[in-house]
């Protein structure tokens, strides 16, 4: 269960609007920058929303990994995003390609600002020493 888990709230994204609001574009873009990172896709799901009386809606883009999952979330009328990549480091610590994909969504959508978070998951405590 150790791991990484990654997120990112992305604001004022200058990428193409399309990005924000083709589900199927932006989830087959994932699983490219998935497969380029060096993890594997096992499933996927991409979901666009309704259009609104102001536009269209965001989309969910998540990928299942053999590692874990990626999920991003667009809100086109606030050009925003959120990222989350997670992965479990059983067997191998795969760190450094969330890192990267990371870094690729993050290149992808442009934007002028953004939170980012890091969390260590599950981590093993060595035991404690006899008194």
């Amino acid at each position: 269960m150790q791991g990484l888990h990654l997120t990112a709230d992305l604001h004022d994204c200058r990428c193409a609007l399309r990005w924000l609001v083709d589900a199927e574009l932006l989830g087959q873009h994932c699983v490219q920058l998935v497969e380029a990172a060096g993890l594997q896709a096992v499933a996927q799901l991409f979901h666009a929303f309704p259009m609104t009386p102001h536009g269209a809606s965001g989309v969910t883009a998540t990928v299942l990994l053999a590692e874990s999952h990626l999920c991003v979330h667009t809100w086109p009328e606030q050009r925003a995003a959120t990222l989350d990549v997670y992965v479990c480091n059983f067997g191998a610590d795969h760190s450094a390609k969330a890192e990267a994909l990371m870094l690729a969504l993050l290149t992808l959508f442009d934007p002028a600002s953004i939170e980012r978070n890091q969390i260590l998951r599950g981590q093993v405590t060595p035991p404690c020493a006899p008194a």
